[in-house]
């Protein structure tokens, strides 16, 4: 196989290749930015508003109020508003009432009680009941905020996509002038 042949070759392959990635960008282009809409729109129809002046303060842990200030007083659009939302505020609120103890510790001391009519036993069961809805709203938001990193990740691939599809593309236009530049020399001789 001539020298100008296999330029020509790979020079194709590269086109081949940099059309793949261009297309791949797109889609990817396209799958971040649908992710993003729904997890901005899921998200605001639910009308929560971030916590902020006395909702703050009232939390008592540092960690969660730094977590939180960036947010404050804003309606939750975002994966990382769900996440702050569910990890410091949701979560502080379960631990304070609960004294750390999570939805399965309590469901099992109340699953134990042999009777569940006693004062005792009916607020446990209303921690209990507090804390299965409080776990459930944190896994809905956790996955928002899941999703809402998928799309960033998906815009991140699509750059690179992107890029790798251009410089292939100037790569196999250098190729093609590399193989015309051999074919002459190839007569020359």
């Amino acid at each position: 196989m001539r020298r100008s042949a296999l330029d020509k070759l790979i020079s194709f392959i590269g086109l081949a290749l940099a059309a793949l990635l261009i297309v791949g960008g797109g889609l990817l282009t396209w799958a971040s930015s649908f992710v993003a809409s729904q997890v901005e729109s899921q998200l605001a129809s639910q009308r929560i508003t971030m916590p902020s002046g006395p909702a703050l303060d009232a939390l008592g842990n540092e960690e969660d109020k730094k977590a939180l200030e960036p947010y404050a007083g804003n309606m939750m659009s975002t994966g990382d508003e769900a996440k702050a939302f569910a990890d410091h505020y949701i979560l502080n609120h379960m631990n304070a009432s609960s004294d750390g103890k999570t939805y399965e510790e309590v469901s099992g001391e109340f699953m134990k009680l042999e009777d569940k009519t006693t004062p005792e036993a009916q607020q446990m069961g209303q921690l209990r009941q507090s804390l299965f809805m409080g776990n459930t709203l944190r896994g809905l938001l956790l996955n928002a905020y899941a999703f809402g990193t998928m799309g960033k990740i998906a815009s991140i691939a699509a750059i690179a996509a992107f890029v790798g599809g251009v410089v292939m593309l100037v790569l196999s236009l250098l190729g093609f002038r590399h193989a015309k530049s051999a074919r002459g020399n190839q007569m020359v001789a």
